[in-house]
């Protein structure tokens, strides 16, 4: 991940871990980005109006291959600018923001517009659909027309500090995360009857000996999120499985085997 950000000067500074981080495993930026883009359906287009000038408007999306498909009238000024300019980009930001906005996920998505035709017209067609279902009522309008995002260059920010970017190519073989869409329920079965078992894995796994308290901010197919409390401040870390795992069905076997692994060390 790139760090982008300088010394902060007189703010507050995170602990870094005292130990090592026995498996750091996460997504891709690449596959963090397929993950957000397959997370919702609405986004913010930047296009470029006649004179030059960026021109940013709210749009829905499905994806087709997870490259956005849009559907646009004339009538709307986004739509004239593609038409005219198919340099453009799409900013997602994943449901469920924290309170603080910018400590959330969100992905920047830029290439150039196509309009697709033969089969991939149809394709492209259905992915926006069953997207945005209420597309039905105006997509076959005369003043309509579906245009597909070539993504060349992607983005990827994770709050505060975490950031990196991705070719087409990495982006194209990625595929979204199975788990983080449906492991709410999980984590808080985590948090609310297995705070030990977190603890220890901050401690043993994730660098941080001194914590006094964990919790699971997040589950994927690699492993979970912890935000953790030292008396130098809170943290965030990163305790991997032994393995990535396909499936929600294979998350509990997983996170007993990372408290087994943090009692046995």
């Amino acid at each position: 991940m790139t760090l982008d950000h300088g010394d902060p000067g007189d703010a507050p500074s995170i602990p870094m871990p005292t130990a090592p981080v026995v498996n750091p495993a996460r997504p891709s930026a690449a596959e963090e980005a397929r993950t957000v883009a397959a997370a919702t359906n609405i986004a913010t287009l930047a296009s470029l109006s006649a004179d030059g000038s960026p021109w940013a408007s709210f749009v829905t999306y499905g994806l087709l291959d997870g490259q956005p498909v849009l559907c646009v009238s004339r009538m709307a000024e986004h739509g004239r600018n593609l038409a005219a300019d198919a340099r453009a980009s799409v900013a997602v930001v994943a449901p469920d923001p924290p309170a603080d906005p910018l400590a959330g996920t969100r992905i920047t998505l830029a290439g150039v517009v196509e309009r697709p035709v033969g089969d991939e017209a149809v394709a492209a067609r259905e992915a926006h659909l069953a997207a945005v279902p209420a597309a039905e009522h105006y997509i076959d309008y005369s003043d309509f027309s579906l245009w597909v995002l070539r993504v060349h260059r992607i983005r990827w920010v994770g709050g505060y500090g975490r950031m990196d970017s991705a070719s087409a190519e990495q982006y194209a073989s990625a595929a979204p995360d199975p788990i983080v869409p449906v492991a709410a329920r999980a984590i808080d079965h985590l948090n609310d009857d297995h705070a030990d078992a977190l603890l220890s894995m901050a401690r043993v796994l994730g660098g941080y000996p001194d914590a006094t308290e964990a919790a699971c901010e997040r589950a994927d197919r690699y492993g979970l999120d912890l935000r953790v409390r030292t008396p130098r401040g809170v943290a965030r870390t990163r305790v991997g499985y032994a393995e990535p795992i396909d499936g929600i069905d294979q998350l509990r076997a997983a996170t007993v085997e990372l408290a087994r692994r943090s009692r046995e060390s």
